[in-house]
Order: structure tokens, then C-alpha cells, then sequence
């Protein structure tokens, strides 16, 4: 799979369904504040075949000569190579390894994009088994510091963006094969009634050059235990001019639309401007802090990790957001085959079996996961996860930090 940062990409589930649209709404959002480029991919299942964009009279796909064909597109009258007239006229641009030909023809949806704010839009036709050869060469011919709005279902096979949203229309019933195919990578399904969307453009974001959806569920950090290697509260401890907890709440706040602090000091942690929610019966282990939050949230969801981990991969925890559909916990393990139950995802369906090893005198989540459905995910890299529990580790991520400082990151 090819990671493609930066980049969102919009799905469809069949017609109608308002993705250039949203696509467009995205575009004129960020314009103002970065480069935005928009990408329209046709994905064509045999050499020679129709062309789904294009239909019987534009001919384009059935001449398609290669296993791809990259153009950047320009309105109507408006093309800054080749000639202007009834029929598609090329030109073409440099790209890195190579040329990217500038296809001047009239095409709504590019249109729409370019009068959007997008600086460019290039369209993809490729065949449907060269679909990573024509992928790489997209990614080549864009510009790395730029945003990136790409309308595609059969992409998603071999790229994996930064985020992938799919529309169906309100009174669809059923999914084209394409967004069948894909439909258990979208981090959201959203529905367009044919006049506005059931998700909210406020809730979608650009942070540190990534897109970031604030997902309906809820973030709950543990900030109760005791911190006795430390010798002090290491959630308090500070980085950067601001409490270790604050990094964590602040990265959570563009992710989650409710974020919960567990500690038993709910004016320790006023500042944070979030709910402080204590445990049931204080004393009795990380097990209780997670039940009781896990009660109190407002979301079947429930994304759990500990006060001192102040980069948290988002992208990995999507995964597990997607993954946790149909179980009532998903669990991170590492290549050595260890766990990570206090960065995990809880459904409250899990609260059941929870409470029982709370009656048996258990304090540890995973006494719990025998009697639910937990699934695992691999966490091939774990190194922003290491928890800072010794003054040792403390003074570690500091010099991490000033060095990521120096370096402009």
C-alpha cells in the first residue's frame, strides 16, 4: 500500500451522492491558507474499454495508449499549452521523471474544482490492473507541499491517504461495486440528501500538514495513576512551555468530538477545559478508571491512552477506529507479541465484561478480554507510544524535542 500524506480522498457509492460537491466545498475551506490540488481518477477495467467519465462520444479512455494516462486539466478557453478548439488539444508540462500533458477539454467537475480555488487538477486514467504504476506516477507529478483533493473509490486499493471519506445519497440502497470493494477502508460513510451533508465541514482540518476528521466518538485520557517512578505527576510535567497533558488533549481535541480526563482531581485539571470524570471506587487499578469513563461518555466509541504520550500517531489510530466496527475492542501488539490495552479502542458493548472482573477483583483491562470480542492490530512502529514513567525517560523526549526543534520540525 502507498502512503500518500496529505492527501483526502472522496468516494463514492453511486450516483448522486454530492462528492464533487464536497469536494469542491473542502477546496474553497482551504485555498486561503494552502496550495490545494484536485485529482479525478477513472479507473478503466481493459484495454480499449469505455470510458465511464467520458461515455461513447469521448473516445479519450478507448484511445488510451499505455497502462496510464496523467494530464493536468484546464477550463475551456483557458489552457497555458496546446491549442483551443472542439476537440481535446495537448500540450505538455514538465514533472518530476518525465512530462504530464495539459488536456484542454470541457469538463464539469474540473471546472467546478479549479473555480473552487485548486491550483491544478490532473486526471488519471488508468487500467485497472496497472492501478500502483499509475498511482506512483501521480504522486511524482504533485507538488509534495500541497494539499491534496482526490475523488476515487478503485485508488484506495493501493493508496492509503491521509483520510478517505465516501457519499452515498440519502435514498441509495445499495453500493456500485467500486465502493463496495472499499467501503471498510472509509474512515467515514456520510450522506448527502441532494441539498447539504450529514457531515460537518467544521469538523474536517488540516494539522501539521495532515487532514484530521473529528470522529464521533470520544478520546479518554488516564491521567489518574500515581506516577510513583517519577516521583511527581508526569501529566503535569512540562514540554514546550505547557503540561505533558495538554500536548495529549490538544492533538485529541481535532480528532474526537468529546474528550474525557480520568482522574480523581477534577480542579487539577480544570485548565484543560475538559470533563474530569472520577473513578466509581477509587483504588482499584486502571480497570475501574476505564469502565467509569467508558459510562459516562457520550459515544459507543472510545479511543483510551494515557496522559504522557504527547505525538500520538493518528493515522494508526484511525485504523483502529475503522477496525473497530464489528468488536468491542481493538488492541494494539507489537512485533514481539506484547499488548498495549491502555492505547486501545472500547465500545461500551465490552462494559459487561468489564464489570465482572471488576467483581472478581481484577484491576487490569485485559482480565476483561476473554469474555469479549477484542481483535488485535499490528503496531509496526511503537516508538511514539513509549510512556514516560522515570525522570530518565523525561529528560530523553526533551532532547528529542530540542533536537526536532533545531531540524524545524
Amino acid at each position: 500500500m502507498i502512503r500518500a500524506r496529505r492527501m483526502l480522498m472522496i468516494g463514492s457509492a453511486g450516483r448522486d451522492s454530492g462528492k464533487t460537491q464536497f469536494a469542491c466545498s473542502v477546496i474553497r475551506k482551504s485555498c486561503a491558507d494552502h496550495n490545494v490540488i484536485g485529482v479525478k481518477v477513472t479507473t478503466i477495467q481493459e484495454r480499449g474499454g469505455r470510458c465511464p467519465r467520458g461515455g461513447e462520444s469521448c473516445g479519450v479512455c478507448a484511445a488510451l495508449d499505455g497502462n496510464f494516462c496523467l494530464t493536468e486539466e484546464a477550463k475551456q478557453g483557458q489552457s497555458r499549452l496546446g491549442r483551443t478548439s472542439g476537440r481535446p488539444s495537448l500540450g505538455t508540462v514538465p514533472v518530476l521523471g518525465g512530462t504530464v500533458p495539459v488536456l484542454t477539454v470541457s469538463a464539469k467537475d474540473t471546472d467546478r474544482l479549479l473555480d473552487a480555488g485548486a491550483a491544478k487538477v490532473y486526471w488519471l486514467r488508468v487500467l485497472k490492473d496497472r492501478l500502483e504504476e499509475g498511482a506512483r506516477a501521480l504522486l511524482d507529478a504533485l507538488d509534495p507541499n500541497a494539499l491534496i483533493v482526490c475523488e476515487s473509490n478503485s485508488l484506495r486499493t493501493v493508496v492509503e491517504p491521509d483520510l478517505f471519506l465516501m457519499f452515498r445519497h440519502a435514498d441509495a440502497r445499495t453500493f456500485k461495486a467500486s465502493a463496495r470493494a472499499v467501503r471498510e477502508h472509509a474512515d467515514r460513510v456520510a450522506t448527502f440528501n441532494g441539498a447539504s451533508f450529514d457531515l460537518d465541514l467544521d469538523d474536517l482540518s488540516v494539522a501539521n500538514g495532515q487532514w484530521a476528521l473529528r470522529h464521533a466518538a470520544a478520546a479518554i485520557v488516564l491521567a489518574g495513576g500515581s506516577s510513583t517512578r517519577m516521583g511527581r505527576d508526569k501529566a503535569m510535567l512540562p514540554l514546550q512551555g505547557r503540561p505533558l497533558i495538554e500536548h495529549v488533549v490538544s492533538g485529541l481535541q481535532r480528532h474526537f468530538k468529546e474528550v474525557i480526563i480520568s482522574a480523581n482531581d477534577p480542579k487539577e485539571y480544570a485548565f484543560l477545559g475538559e470533563r474530569v470524570v472520577g473513578d466509581e471506587t477509587p483504588g482499584r487499578g486502571p480497570l475501574m478508571g476505564i469502565v467509569s469513563t467508558l459510562e459516562a461518555s457520550t459515544y459507543d466509541v472510545n479511543f483510551v491512552v494515557a496522559c504522557d504520550i504527547p505525538h500520538i500517531d493518528f493515522h494508526f489510530v484511525r485504523k483502529m477506529l475503522r477496525k473497530s466496527r464489528h468488536y468491542d475492542g481493538v488492541v494494539p501488539r507489537t512485533r514481539a507479541g506484547n499488548l498495549e490495552p491502555l492505547c486501545a479502542v472500547y465500545r461500551k458493548s465490552g462494559l459487561l465484561a468489564m464489570r465482572a472482573a471488576l467483581t472478581a477483583g481484577k484491576r487490569r483491562i485485559v482480565a476483561a478480554f476473554d469474555d469479549c470480542r477484542i481483535t488485535h492490530i499490528e503496531l509496526a512502529n511503537g516508538e511514539w507510544l513509549k510512556n514516560i514513567n522515570t525522570m530518565g525517560e523525561y529528560k530523553e523526549l526533551l532532547a528529542k524535542e530540542m533536537a526536532a526543534t533545531k531540524r524545524g520540525e
